[in-house]
């Protein structure tokens, strides 16, 4: 026997604009970008979230939890180092959502202005929604310290 339901959702969407001043170069600051999508991508309470990205065109976005399991992020739609970053697909959502986020970088006196700009469309639950900003903030100030870091290690060897 089989049951048939239907249930009417809503499409929604949102955007999330944010920007900080990073105290290291452009150059290390797109590194530091690539570091928090990849290799040392981390959760709120530090643990690793298993990411590693493909900074090429069409590259892949993904956490690789290992032995073939994992989830698809998005790919990377536009690179240009070490002034923009754009990346779209699921992103963190697993169900039916569209989502595109912008990185884009500006030297400003001895220093860099990261701005991130996530637009998503699909059936996005309110909790998600709500948290995003928090977690892009977390996001962003490990950005800086990852930056921060490269930036005093470059000092240091010179």
């Amino acid at each position: 026997m089989s049951t048939d339901t239907m249930e009417l959702q809503s499409v929604e969407t949102f955007e999330i604009r944010k920007e900080i001043q990073i105290p290291a170069p452009i150059e290390l600051t797109f590194e530091a970008v690539l570091d928090e999508l990849g290799p040392e991508g981390q959760m709120p309470n530090g643990k690793s979230l298993q990411m590693k990205i493909e900074p090429w065109p069409g590259g892949r976005w993904f956490r690789d939890l290992g032995n073939n399991t994992g989830h698809l992020w998005g790919h990377v739609q536009v690179i240009k180092p070490p002034t923009l970053l754009e990346l779209c697909g699921p992103m963190p959502m697993s169900y039916p959502a569209l989502n595109h986020v912008q990185y884009r970088l500006k030297a400003e006196g001895g220093g860099t202005r990261l701005s991130i700009l996530h637009r998503a469309l699909g059936l996005i639950p309110p909790e998600h929604r709500d948290g995003m900003p928090e977690g892009w903030e977390h996001g962003l100030r490990h950005i800086r310290e990852i930056a921060e870091r490269k930036a005093d290690a470059a000092r240091k060897q010179r």
